[in-house]
């Protein structure tokens, strides 16, 4: 099969989507099939990605990668989007390629860039599937970007909802990966929804992972904490990613007499970028608490890095899936959540991790509580987590989503 993939992004920048794509395309490959990838160009970004060009032309067998026009997206220094002068170029790709199935991932973010629904008119002139996949919960990052009052983000959500629904309409399905995400989607009355496992993680590359005596000594030159309990964030350090309360949340632990007996037996690993770093660096460090901040993670790194890990901590309650989540149950690593998004899908509480209710300090402080005062707790959920992941193998998740494009296909 002939597979065009219009991304809103792609390696060298590290998120769910890029991560996700570069696996979904990694088992394409093996399993013979042509795939060509149009994403944003990052050769303005050279000073924060000096290796972008690895990521551009042939990159796996049978697999291109081609780059478009882009602009900034919402600020973000390490972000670009497509832009509309990207629109010609992927209509001049498209007819070079010829595909048999056209997919997108992000089809709203790239509307925001493009104001078009990117390869819809192509699919429609040669009467192939194009199809839309969701991601992310943009619209619900309006009340952490802009400061605005309640009643005027509500008013900006549903206009941009307004706005956003014909673009998803525009496409034969739109796919996403949990039931949760599913159900938010038909809330805001997007119809042509179709849920199933279509994401997953590299199973393989977790399990030949052991931990490590004193690898963050051996690895990041961080000294004196192998006896402590490692509490991990991976991802973003930005407002959407729930870091507003964290801080709150943490010192809410750090000052309950409860916790006294933990806090010199903890330190917290933070592997992520973004503006929020000196404000996450210094809150921690006016309470006192351990923590080391390891900058951009490489996604071949992140196995052994949760492995070594004793708890992965999540506070974003946006997640459509979570892959940092399904890959620290990968790991065997325990994970607190919040009981919202697509987390849910895959953390069973007191099973193979622990949710706590969304902005309730003291439900979180509990589930932190409760994981670093027993080690066996948490090593016997993160045996179970181990376990439920196996079903989110990136092969079977592929396989799913080929069975997809061939059935819209007849």
């Amino acid at each position: 099969m002939k597979i065009a993939i219009i991304s809103s992004g792609f390696y060298p920048v590290i998120d769910g989507v890029t991560v996700s794509l570069y696996q979904r395309v990694r088992v394409l490959s093996q399993l013979g099939h042509q795939v060509l990838i149009l994403c944003p160009d990052y050769q303005p970004l050279a000073a924060i990605y000096p290796h972008w060009q690895d990521y551009q032309g042939k990159i796996l067998p049978g697999i291109y990668v081609v780059s478009l026009p882009s602009e900034p997206f919402m600020g973000v220094d390490f972000e670009r989007n497509l832009s509309r002068k990207a629109n010609r170029y992927i209509q001049q790709e498209l007819e070079k390629f010829q595909p048999d199935v056209v997919h997108v991932d992000e089809p709203d973010r790239i509307f925001l860039g493009t104001l078009t629904a990117p390869g819809v008119a192509y699919a429609k002139a040669h009467s192939i599937p194009c199809v839309g996949f969701y991601h992310t919960n943009f619209i619900d990052y309006i009340e952490d970007f802009l400061p605005l009052p309640s009643f005027c983000i509500v008013c900006l959500q549903w206009l941009s909802m307004l706005f956003i629904r014909p673009v998803f309409h525009a496409y034969n399905v739109i796919l996403t990966a949990s039931p949760t995400t599913q159900q938010r989607l038909q809330q805001l009355r997007v119809k042509n929804t179709v849920c199933d496992r279509y994401l997953g993680v590299d199973i393989t590359a977790f399990k030949a992972q052991k931990p490590t005596p004193d690898f963050f000594r051996k690895t990041y030159a961080i000294n004196n904490i192998s006896s402590r309990i490692k509490l991990t964030f991976l991802g973003r350090l930005t407002p959407d990613k729930g870091w507003k309360f964290t801080l709150k949340a943490l010192s809410k632990w750090a000052n309950n007499p409860n916790s006294a007996p933990y806090l010199n037996q903890v330190t917290f690993i933070i592997a992520g970028e973004g503006d929020m770093q000196p404000e996450i660096e210094t809150g921690l460090s006016a309470l006192g608490l351990s923590a080391h901040f390891l900058g951009r993670i490489p996604p071949p790194a992140v196995p052994a890095l949760l492995t070594n890990s004793d708890i992965h901590i999540t506070t974003s309650e946006k997640e459509t899936l979570g892959l940092t989540v399904l890959e620290s149950l990968a790991a065997g690593t325990p994970v607190i959540a919040p009981k919202a998004g697509g987390v849910v899908t895959h953390i069973r509480t007191g099973i193979n991790g622990l949710l706590y209710e969304p902005q309730n300090l003291d439900s979180f402080s509990q589930a932190l509580t409760q994981l670093v005062a027993d080690r066996t707790v948490r090593q016997a959920m993160g045996k179970q987590g181990q376990q439920d992941v196996e079903a989110y193998d990136w092969h079977q998740a592929v396989a799913k989503l080929i069975g997809t494009w061939a059935s819209l296909k007849t």
